[in-house]
């Protein structure tokens, strides 16, 4: 398959947006997921944020209001409220008001985007395998060396109950040494649950995934992928600059401290 130049990627628009919010949700499988007009109210138990923090689904900011009534649907089922906001001038009210209510901003996040043809250029080959489901192998990578387990352990169940995902996984030996999940929908290919073991890391082994991944969204007809990454993320993102990845937006998590959770509840 010939590989073609790398062309800027063009703005998202509104409907881009929605969409990957929307996709990414369906592939972090929260427990349950209220709405109210423009926002997404994802409820889980479990440890991955993205299911458990109310999201807009448009940049255009929003009225402080609505944050007492998403609060009020998160605690009438028994969940602590949180929210996953934008960076940006058009948001500023909604941190202003969620810091007056105590909360607090952490784990900045970038939203990145590019184009699925360009992940073939990181590895040459062969294909890692994918999966319709998550065995026990993938399952293991987010409980190994360099992992907290109860947390991998939350996160994996969260991935593999998802619907529209693959499970990508490279294997050495009968062990899984690195794995991840490709999401399909709206449009969009959706990496996410990227691990590598610590034993194998440096090998290219993410950059074969990525591949794979590639490969199975272009039979499918699909050109633009997404995913999240941490800020702080230096090996992530020097591997996603090289598959042609950037930036489309910076987000937050808002949350309460342990003792206002519980104050509050």
């Amino acid at each position: 398959m010939s590989i073609r130049p790398r062309q800027p990627f063009p703005d998202l628009s509104a409907t881009d947006i929605e969409a990957i919010e929307r996709a990414t949700l369906d592939a972090v499988a929260p427990e349950w997921i209220d709405t109210l007009p423009g926002w997404l109210l994802p409820m889980d138990g479990g440890s991955i944020g993205r299911a458990r923090s109310a999201v807009p689904l448009c940049h255009a900011g929003a009225d402080p209001s609505v944050l007492d009534a998403i609060t009020a649907r998160y605690r009438a089922r028994g969940f602590v409220p949180a929210f996953r906001l934008p960076d940006g001038p058009a948001f500023e009210a909604l941190h202003d008001a969620l810091r007056t209510q105590g909360y607090v901003r952490d784990q900045p996040t970038l939203t990145q985007v590019g184009q699925v043809q360009d992940l073939l250029a990181v590895h040459p080959g062969p294909a890692a395998e994918l999966n319709h489901s998550a065995d026990t192998g993938w399952m293991a990578m987010f409980m190994g060396e360099g992992f907290d387990p109860l947390e991998g352990a939350s996160r994996a169940r969260s991935l593999a109950r998802a619907r529209s995902t693959l499970y990508a996984s490279v294997c050495e030996n009968g062990q899984t040494v690195a794995c991840g999940a490709a999401a399909f929908g709206a449009g969009w290919l959706g990496v996410h649950g990227m691990r590598t073991a610590v034993s194998h890391r440096g090998q290219g082994l993410a950059a074969r995934l990525l591949h794979t991944m590639a490969l199975e969204a272009l039979r499918r007809g699909i050109e633009r992928v997404f995913l999240q990454v941490v800020a702080d993320n230096a090996p992530a993102l020097a591997l996603y600059r090289r598959a042609g990845f950037s930036t489309a937006w910076t987000y937050a998590y808002w949350r309460l401290p342990t003792g206002r959770q519980e104050a509050s509840a």
